[in-house]
């Protein structure tokens, strides 16, 4: 298993419509808004990393609204 956070930048205005789409997503554990350079945070888990990029590049970073992402792949719980 593999968890990852992933920081995501967005279209003003759009974040309660895209943390109620990715809070949908079974991989998406917990979705947040947050103050700072990012404007989401969402902690996501997958069976490998193959899933993890998966994940990213065709449900997270295709979302209407989602500018950017940057992802850190935790490495020790």
């Amino acid at each position: 298993m593999v968890r990852a956070y992933v920081l995501v930048k967005i279209e003003a205005g759009r974040a309660k419509e895209i943390l109620d789409h990715l809070r949908g997503l079974p991989s998406v554990k917990v979705a947040d808004a947050v103050t700072g350079p990012v404007d989401l945070i969402v902690q996501v888990s997958a069976e490998d990393p193959r899933a993890l990029a998966e994940l990213i590049f065709r449900s997270i970073q295709t979302t209407s609204g989602v500018k950017e992402t940057d992802t850190r792949i935790v490495i020790e719980d």
